[in-house]
């Protein structure tokens, strides 16, 4: 990987930058880092690169391996992956981020919470997501289409490039963002006389400052008359734990296996459902003679048969047992390995808040990982927008409502009653009309006292 102090050295010939942006893109997709999300992003979106190449193969009678295209060849992929990094990522973010000053969500953008559960993901899957805070609203992106450029003394990101591609014809698109501007570049595809092909590049835009002022006039129009920029590099990387790596690391071969067994016991199902045939007194049929004979039992359901050669038909039992078995153990394993929580556990029967608590465990100690990285992100965020505040977070949490809601009763005469209210519809899943409540409440508690001021 190229670092900042490697493009310092570049100087300022526009030539020698763009030389530079395009071998520091090739040199972060050789990177493992890069890599492994190309890979994890594929698991997230369903598609086990693993399985998806798998070949089942058979040996013919020179016991050379060949391609088994007669049968079954199922390839089955789940979604533990998907699964694992959507319950952790909703579970701190789903409800978005609470601010001790009501200004900060409005300064930040009205898409600020949907925009941090997007980069949230693509850490998760990816080991890093890039937040670029770009005037009143942030853009998120991902470790495949961004390269960091850190500084070899403290790591801290000094300058950075986003790029994109829509296929390898197409023109490569590149903006190289610095403390002080960014600048657009473009790579094009050219046809030279004989008839080969070359990367011409150019600028597409000069470097620019980050805040443009613009002021509006009937003579000149719209006009860019003064701009500057932020006090700090104002993209801030996400990272998706303390590991700095994708959470696909250690659960990809597991899945691998898992779904292996699973497709390889539905090819055994399908296989096991074919009957074949056993043919006796026919020992002067060769292979084309039984293959014409299984045809026409296909076609026909019907065959005749010589005198004294019968046909036994017979069908295969697929062992399950020792399959379903340790795909339960695999999945177990998966997810506690994963630190997920598994549903199942507590989706059946009457479940108390401990044992509901107890589930949740590795969940939130996993979790208190992330959030660590998430507030260390916000921080920077916040530093390069000039806002001082301090985030929270309100988990997503399954709860015993009745057992809850029975502790709220109990404990309510000695709790003031706003929290009672709010408490108590928060677990109907009224929280809303908390406030409307409150004030009917008020206004009968008044309604009774000046009736009974009239009374005496």
């Amino acid at each position: 990987m190229l670092t900042y102090q490697d493009f310092l050295l570049v100087g300022q010939d526009e030539k020698e930058r763009m030389a530079f942006v395009y071998q520091a893109i090739d040199a972060h997709k050789s990177t493992e880092l890069y890599k492994t999300a190309i890979i994890a992003d594929e698991y997230d979106r369903h598609r086990n690169r693993t399985i998806m190449q798998y070949q089942k193969i058979v040996y013919d009678v020179m016991g050379k391996a060949v391609p088994d295209v007669w049968t079954a060849n199922y390839k089955m992929a789940s979604r533990f992956f998907n699964r694992f990094v959507v319950q952790e990522n909703q579970y701190l973010l789903g409800n978005g981020v609470t601010w001790t000053n009501e200004a900060t969500k409005k300064r930040l953008g009205d898409d600020f919470d949907t925009q941090l559960q997007k980069a949230g993901k693509k850490a998760l899957i990816g080991g890093v997501s890039f937040g670029f805070f770009n005037m009143d609203h942030m853009d998120v992106f991902g470790v495949d289409e961004f390269v960091p450029l850190p500084d070899e003394e403290n790591g801290a990101i000094m300058a950075g490039i986003r790029f994109w591609q829509v296929d390898d014809t197409k023109p490569l698109r590149a903006t190289l963002y610095e403390i002080d501007g960014y600048t657009d570049y473009i790579w094009n595809r050219r046809k030279m006389e004989n008839g080969a092909y070359k990367w011409e590049s150019e600028v597409l835009h000069e470097k620019r400052p980050y805040i443009e002022k613009v002021r509006v006039s009937e003579v000149d129009g719209e006009e860019i008359y003064d701009g500057e920029n932020y006090p700090t590099f104002p993209i801030v990387p996400l990272w998706g734990n303390p590991h700095h790596q994708s959470e696909i690391v250690g659960l990809r071969e597991q899945i691998d296996c898992y779904d292996l067994i699973k497709s390889g016991y539905a090819n055994n199902v399908d296989e096991a459902s074919i009957i074949y045939w056993t043919l006796q007194n026919a020992g002067g049929m060769d292979d084309i003679d039984l293959a014409q004979f299984v045809e026409k039992m296909r076609k026909l359901h019907a065959a005749a048969m010589d005198d004294g050669v019968s046909a036994t038909p017979n069908t295969m039992d697929a062992p399950y047992q020792s399959r379903e078995a340790l795909l339960s153990t695999l999945r177990a394993d998966l997810y506690e390995d994963a630190m997920a929580l598994d549903t199942k556990n507590i989706a059946s029967g009457v479940i108390t808040a401990t044992q509901i608590e107890a589930a949740y465990d590795p969940l939130n100690a996993k979790t208190d990982q992330y959030e660590y990285c998430v507030i260390e992100f916000l921080n920077g965020i916040l530093k390069v927008a000039g806002i001082e505040d301090k985030p929270t977070f309100t988990r997503s949490m399954i709860v015993n409502g009745q057992e809850e809601l029975q502790m709220v009763l109990q404990s309510a005469q000695f709790l003031e009653q706003e929290y009672v209210v709010k408490k108590i519809l928060n677990l109907l899943g009224d929280g809303d009309q908390a406030e409307e409540v409150l004030k009917r409440i008020t206004e009968n508690e008044i309604a009774m006292a000046e009736e009974t001021n009239e009374e005496g």
